[in-house]
């Protein structure tokens, strides 16, 4: 049985605001719950320099980003602490070894209980940083996905996505393809499924993944925030 955890002791108490959670530490690796909102790694800019990456390395020592989650995007991020468990970890993640499962709010009835989303991916060259749809030139990305709950009252249905590929703003995209956006998308969704929440409905609820160093298998919840 791999290690399930939903909270961790820290240390030191973290600044007030400072825009994520500790869900696991240990001597190699942190786990943290992001905030939406939060650029994982800086941006393009002085006004982007600001990041989780900055942040959680002024509080821990050494720590560095292994992978990312868009900005919007809430939930569990992985960081190393030294450049062993960042090289070991790393490789999980382009060997796809790694397990993620997202929860995301989309505007209306899906109607089906469970699919496979199969649409290659490529960034648009006029409107960046969209991503579009490219059979020829695309990048494969592949999204399973299963229908959690339906709320017809509010015309949304909660879904658990679960990323074969890893490409940059997949489940935005594909979610969108299968017609139905997430709530608060700003950048796929349409104005009035914009609107619909404060934020971007979608959550990194949990990630898993081989201790470098002790070989067990650990599997890090969140709970969805929305």
């Amino acid at each position: 049985m791999g290690a399930v955890a939903q909270h961790a002791s820290v240390d030191q108490p973290l600044p007030e605001g400072i825009g994520f959670r500790v869900l696991w530490s240990d001597r190699s690796l942190l786990v943290l719950d992001k905030d939406s909102g939060l650029l994982s790694v800086p941006g393009i800019g002085e006004d982007k320099a600001d990041c989780l990456a900055s942040r959680a390395a002024r509080c821990f020592r050494g720590a560095r980003i292994v992978h990312r989650l868009d900005r919007d995007t809430s939930g569990c991020i992985v960081m190393a602490l030294d450049a062993r468990t960042h090289r070991e970890l790393s490789v999980q993640f382009q060997d796809r070894t790694v397990s993620k499962a997202y929860e995301a709010l989309v505007h209306g009835i899906v109607a089906d209980s469970e699919g496979l989303i199969d649409l290659p991916l490529r960034k648009d060259l006029v409107n960046t940083p969209l991503q579009v749809v490219d059979h020829v030139h695309g990048r494969s990305a592949q999204t399973s996905w299963r229908v959690m709950s339906r709320d017809a009252e509010r015309n949304t249905t909660r879904l658990e996505l679960l990323p074969r590929t890893g490409r940059s703003h997949q489940l935005r995209v594909h979610c969108r393809e299968l017609g139905h956006a997430i709530l608060g998308d700003d950048l796929y969704a349409l104005p009035a499924v914009r609107a619909m929440a404060p934020r971007l409905c979608l959550h990194a609820r949990s990630v898993g993944f081989t201790h470098p160093t002790t070989g067990e298998r650990m599997n890090i919840e969140c709970p969805t925030p929305f």
